[in-house]
């Protein structure tokens, strides 16, 4: 069916303008001012920004942790991004030493299927270097349209890898058109401090801060830096937290360097002193890296408003106060790191960083849609409004309020990290591929209508022949 989305405001990363949006089938037919249809569904935007939908490159959806799993899976975390404005999102999927990489992609598929509301993708984490994983991740990239790979540099005897694995990974890369994500704090020292705690009977959950303090994140990021320098290669480094690991990527940059760096909603926001919370409330702010004192926050800011920080991600990695962060009573480093954030993600930017003059209304769009697509091959079927892209499309409201709360969210989990934070600007409605899967803040969608999603090669565009690269 047609659809004519008229009186809205336009927006993009490089512009804001007035215009009507022509949806045929899945994408965008026509952009221009007085369009008419004849048999086309007419939307009326008046008074609300039209922007790309929004692409999460960072979540936890159905994940084994700790002992337990994340409590949502693709269904409920697919639709609680939705609600928060977006419409792809690219889960990581996690692989066993040992076992071939495409087990554990069949197993991501087997839990996505028939079940997201939103388009979605996949990270794969590469946990060792062998003859056996290089010989698959040719067709890792060629037949699944997997194009990232994750190295975990901390989680001692669970997920870290060593530096030959890093280092060969970015080699492999480099080579093959992929780009590689790391999780940069030292493992090594922070088994450590955590040992040492422990021994000393500090067992709440403010020592989870304090076993990780800043300079391990600011070296490992200047380690995975260093590293891909030598190497060659391209590195973006996931959930930076504090100044540390930002001054080690703005360094790389200038040296020219092909680093990037994401952020997350969490680290803008909240700072450390919500791990000292009374009753062990403190768990609910337990994840990696974690929460740092309020000074890092001007920081991050600063670094997403100047551009050595290019992406917001959720890392929505959502635990049950009640029955899940419990297991970490009496000792901190059993609770399950991570939080709900997936659908709070647009709306804490637009509110604290547009609404307040941090960073201008084109930066948001780059920082919550644009710049990941390009990094991750999605564009520009998606992250952009143009001619030919898919109909992914968020109507906001900038002017709307809300309370954010557990009472109210979409996700499966009993708390809600923002509980009680206000925000300016609000998703009214969301469409996916042109379909609505929000209307006017009631669901509208589908499990199963969300499709995998294969994607280019770094710096190449998708759905288009050759090797037609993307300014990035």
């Amino acid at each position: 069916m047609k659809k004519l989305i008229k009186n809205g405001t336009i927006v993009t990363a490089s512009d804001t303008f007035q215009g009507d949006i022509l949806i045929i089938g899945e994408q965008i037919a026509a952009i221009g001012l007085n369009l008419t249809e004849n048999g086309a569904e007419i939307i009326d935007a008046n008074g609300c920004y039209i922007f790309p939908g929004g692409i999460d490159p960072h979540t936890h959806l159905d994940m084994p942790f700790g002992g337990t799993v994340t409590k949502d899976d693709f269904e409920t975390g697919t639709t609680a991004a939705a609600f928060g404005g977006t419409t792809t999102i690219i889960d990581f999927c996690l692989t066993e030493k040992g076992k071939p990489l495409k087990d554990a992609i069949q197993t991501w598929h087997k839990k996505s299927k028939d079940k997201a509301v939103i388009d979605y993708s996949f990270h794969l984490m590469i946990s060792e270097i062998n003859d056996h994983v290089l010989d698959e991740l040719p067709s890792v990239i060629e037949e699944e349209g997997i194009s990232s790979f994750k190295v975990f540099m901390a989680y001692k005897n669970v997920f870290q890898a060593d530096d030959e694995t890093l280092f060969r990974t970015l080699l492999t890369a480099k080579e093959l058109g992929g780009l590689v994500m790391v999780h940069a704090e030292n493992g090594d020292v922070i088994d450590y401090l955590t040992k040492k705690a422990l021994q000393e009977g500090k067992t709440d959950p403010v020592y989870h801060a304090l076993t990780r303090p800043p300079e391990v994140e600011g070296e490992a990021t200047g380690r995975a830096a260093q590293l891909t320098g030598l190497a060659g290669s391209q590195l973006y480094v996931v959930h930076v937290s504090c100044a540390e690991a930002v001054e080690k990527i703005a360094e790389a940059r200038s040296r020219g360097f092909d680093v990037w760096g994401e952020t997350c909603p969490q680290y803008l926001v909240l700072d450390q002193s919500y791990l000292e919370k009374p009753e062990f409330e403190g768990a609910k702010y337990v994840w990696s890296p974690p929460l740092r004192e309020k000074k890092h926050q001007d920081v991050l800011w600063n670094a997403m408003k100047t551009g050595v920080l290019q992406t917001l991600g959720s890392d929505q990695c959502s635990f049950d106060f009640n029955g899940q962060k419990d297991l970490g009573k009496g000792d901190f480093t059993k609770i399950p790191n991570g939080g709900p954030i997936i659908e709070d993600r647009f709306s804490i930017l637009f509110s604290e960083g547009v609404s307040k003059g941090r960073i201008s209304l084109n930066q948001f769009v780059d920082l919550t849609s644009t710049k990941a697509a390009k990094l991750f091959g999605l564009y520009p079927k998606k992250g952009t409004i143009a001619v030919g892209s898919d109909a992914d499309l968020v109507l906001f409201d900038p002017s709307a309020e809300r309370t954010i709360s557990a009472s109210t969210h979409h996700m499966a989990v009993d708390y809600n990290a923002f509980e009680g934070m206000e925000v300016k600007g609000v998703p009214v409605s969301v469409l996916s591929k042109g379909e609505f899967v929000v209307r006017d803040r009631q669901f509208a969608g589908k499990a199963g209508t969300g499709q995998y999603i294969k994607r280019a090669k770094y710096g190449e565009q998708l759905g288009t022949a050759g090797s037609s690269k993307v300014s990035i």
